[in-house]
């Protein structure tokens, strides 16, 4: 992910895996207790987790040829 936008995040490599791993594996949306137990496990806020998959939910789109996601926040 060469954005500067997810270069922001900081995010070390183990974090990275873990995001990445619930993002293929587990859901693309995670709901607010999925999401609380993934920022639990990565040692990351909600709000950072959250972002990082509104991020990468952009990125997946467009890498799909997706139209981009109506009333989505990227703060």
């Amino acid at each position: 992910m060469a954005s500067k936008t997810m270069a922001s995040l900081k995010l070390s490599q183990d974090q990275i895996h873990i995001l990445e791993e619930n993002f293929n594996k587990v859901s693309k949306h995670p709901d607010s207790t999925t999401l609380m137990l993934i920022a639990a496990e990565c040692g990351l806020s909600e709000e950072e987790t959250q972002k990082w998959f509104t991020l990468r939910n952009a990125q997946w789109r467009q890498s799909e040829g997706l139209p981009a996601e109506q009333g989505s926040v990227l703060d």
